[in-house]
């Protein structure tokens, strides 16, 4: 038996809950819980805010950990080693996505935290490719949001293959953004921050943008026009997306990570005349997670953390709510 903090029903306060997980597969490990990071996206799996969610629910999907059983068809991974687990704990390993390396897309994927229990655990199982080992330079105390948030940011830089010499804004400098600023500064971008809260700019070129643009009043883009090779967008609000779209370069891409559920009105024009795109991307497969976290320890990368014990789960996930966090939030377990 192991225990988890859950939630009974949506919006529901998190208590502590005892269960059973069941006989180790061959192919699994089983993961001792050292920290796990709090991502909005388990305040929404919380909330059953995207209509998918089954209670009791144990959120969590930023994990860090050491393995403590194993399956027999493990190879590679060894007892007490420490390794992460994101948004995936699993897919299929054999449909052509996991085959060319884009375990991410799998239509069997298996979500942490979607009908079996996450990270805000003493305990969790994934499947043994999944777990990513660590590196030893990472301290593992901040690393957890590199699994979930540093990934989101960090998979479209090699989806669309993103130059060292582009020039790349970042919407949004929050979870997201402020890991999408360091990254792209390592990788040798010239990256533009853009907020509305300008409060934010001292920190944002402290992460690595070269500019900031306040866009909380009187943000006018107009005179940004044709400046822009890359957009990655972290935000879930609605924003004017033709003025972004109209500051790309040539070939350009506005690519959001956030989770934008409204519709967005846009032009195709601009697109037309040069050949500019929009697209989205999940968070990254196995070997992109590994390629991130290597990435991350070479140019000490890591989150800006606030730390709770996980017994404070409550007051932390509150916290986050009011958007009062800067700008992930860690449990210790």
């Amino acid at each position: 038996m192991t225990k988890g903090y859950a939630a009974a029903r949506p919006g529901g306060q998190l208590e502590q809950i005892e269960y059973d997980l069941g006989a180790l597969g061959d192919h699994q490990v089983e993961i001792k819980v050292e920290y796990c990071g709090i991502c909005h996206s388990d305040i929404h799996m919380i909330d059953n805010a995207w209509g998918m969610s089954q209670y009791p629910l144990v959120p969590g999907h930023e994990i860090i950990g050491t393995i403590e059983a194993k399956g027999v068809h493990t190879e590679g991974l060894s007892i007490g080693q420490r390794v992460g687990v994101g948004w995936n704990n699993g897919s299929c390993m054999s449909c052509e996505w996991c085959l060319t390396g884009n375990h991410n897309l799998c239509n069997s994927a298996i979500p942490t935290v979607l009908g079996r229990y996450g990270g805000f655990s003493e305990r969790v199982r994934a499947l043994a490719a999944w777990a990513i080992p660590i590196p030893d330079k990472l301290g593992p105390e901040a690393a957890g949001p590199l699994l979930c948030g540093g990934v989101t940011v960090f998979n479209p830089i090699i989806q669309f293959d993103v130059k060292p010499t582009d020039r790349v804004g970042v919407i949004g400098i929050g979870g997201l953004g402020h890991l999408a600023l360091q990254f792209l500064d390592a990788w040798g971008c010239e990256v533009t921050a853009f907020s509305s809260n300008p409060a934010k700019e001292k920190e944002a070129k402290e992460f690595g943008a070269d500019h900031f643009v306040n866009c909380n009043e009187n943000c006018d883009l107009a005179k940004m026009s044709n400046s822009l090779d890359f957009i990655i967008s972290t935000v879930d609000v609605p924003l004017d997306w033709n003025s972004f779209i109209n500051i790309l370069r040539p070939k350009g891409r506005l690519h959001h990570v956030g989770a934008l559920l409204q519709p967005m009105a846009v032009s195709a024009f601009p697109g037309l005349i040069a050949q500019k795109s929009i697209s989205a991307s999940p968070v990254g497969s196995p070997p992109v997670l590994s390629k991130m976290l290597e990435f991350a320890a070479r140019h000490n990368i890591l989150p800006a953390t606030e730390t709770f014990k996980f017994n404070d789960v409550n007051e932390a996930i509150e916290k986050l709510r009011n958007g009062k966090v800067r700008y992930r939030v860690v449990l210790e377990n």
